[in-house]
């Protein structure tokens, strides 16, 4: 049944986000959205409706920092909504090839000598936000990214890579992020396939066909053209430490980061602090593009995977705190957090929605 809800999703006009929440009805909201539901479902799939926009107004009413809204995710079940993610399992406990050490030319900063705001978007090095749909493959998508970024920097060719090839191809033997595929797995299972790869095609050339949760085979193609991006390594950068994270997004590009977006699903605009932060469940991955301030608040700047109608365009502003180190708490959850092979552990994760808890990017990244 979710399936056919992420279809019709697919085929909707955008709603508009400024909506009169007082007088918006769960039958406007269907028409808005196109969606047809099967009869029997209508009182549970109104109910939700109902109780998200009480809460939503609720919010808002609050003035927090942050707005949310009502949108796609409005009537869908918690359960549906982890469909949009696909962060499982980490790799706290596991060594892949192509993990290599800091770059002797990476020079440490104190935060205080760092640019005050840095968005990667204004270099013109970062490509249009994409859907991942009902497929765990925020990891693939990240990664990508991430690569299109590095490749653009060194080269100054943005290329729109295939996250279908990184979702299908990727070998994950030891189950970190999930099984692999739409299953879910992380940015370093990723570049490690890509190092080890004979590179990346474009999207054209390798469509992304597992929008609606499906995995296929790997099917590199060979008969349409050559890939045309490849990377040696990636540096994993040292677990909840706020200095490094700020350093390598303001000098080195777009991160790969994990973080906990169980909360995200109806933000609209703002400086988001909403997350749980005494068990945070490191689920998503996502890209961090840049940091600023705004209304004397500090924000990290986030890419999201959940297309251009996302919130700010598809990005998301999370709370930054000088002591985000200090904003710690226990992922209970290591399944869906940092562990490999059902390392049942509970794993300390530090920053707004744990942000810091998992952060890489990658090496020698070059065009073929």
């Amino acid at each position: 049944m979710f399936k056919l809800i992420v279809a019709l999703f697919c085929a909707t006009a955008a709603a508009a986000k400024s909506v009169n929440l007082d007088n918006y009805t769960f039958e406007q909201y269907l028409k808005d959205y196109g969606l047809n539901f099967h009869e029997s479902e209508l009182p549970a799939r109104k109910a939700t409706f109902i109780a998200e926009v009480a809460r939503v107004k609720a919010h808002n009413a609050k003035n927090l920092g942050w707005k949310e809204e009502i949108n796609r995710f409005s009537v869908l079940s918690l359960k549906e909504k982890k469909g949009y993610m696909g962060r499982h399992k980490g790799v706290a406990k596991s060594v892949l090839k192509a993990a290599k050490d800091m770059p002797a030319d990476f020079e440490m900063k104190p935060v205080a000598a760092l640019p005050r705001q840095v968005d990667w978007r204004t270099k013109g090095v970062v490509s249009a936000v994409k859907d991942q749909g009902h497929c765990g493959s925020c990891w693939a998508f990240a990664s990508t990214a991430v690569i299109e970024s590095h490749v653009a920097l060194k080269t100054g060719l943005l290329f729109d890579l295939s996250p279908e090839q990184i979702a299908m191809c990727s070998p994950n033997p030891d189950s970190c992020g999930g099984t692999g595929g739409c299953e879910g797995a992380t940015a370093e299972v990723a570049f490690d396939y890509v190092t080890n790869s004979k590179g990346l095609f474009q999207e054209f050339q390798y469509p992304y066909t597992s929008y609606y949760g499906v995995d296929y085979a790997c099917a590199v193609p060979s008969d349409y053209g050559n890939p045309v991006a490849h990377i040696n390594g990636y540096h994993k950068l040292q677990t909840n430490n706020y200095t490094a994270l700020m350093n390598a997004v303001a000098t080195v590009g777009p991160i790969a980061i994990s973080v906990d977006a169980s909360t995200w699903h109806s933000y609209s605009g703002g400086i988001y602090a909403g997350c749980n932060q005494v068990n945070p469940d490191i689920n998503h991955a996502v890209v961090l593009v840049g940091y600023g301030e705004e209304d004397g608040q500090k924000y990290w700047l986030v890419r999201n995977s959940w297309n251009a109608k996302f919130g700010e365009r598809g990005y998301i502003k999370v709370a930054r705190h000088d002591n985000e180190e200090e904003v710690c708490g226990m992922d209970i959850t290591p399944t869906d957090g940092n562990a490999c092979n059902g390392d049942m552990t509970p794993i300390k994760v530090c920053g707004t929605c744990g942000i810091l808890s998992d952060s890489s990017y990658p090496l020698n990244a070059v065009s073929l």
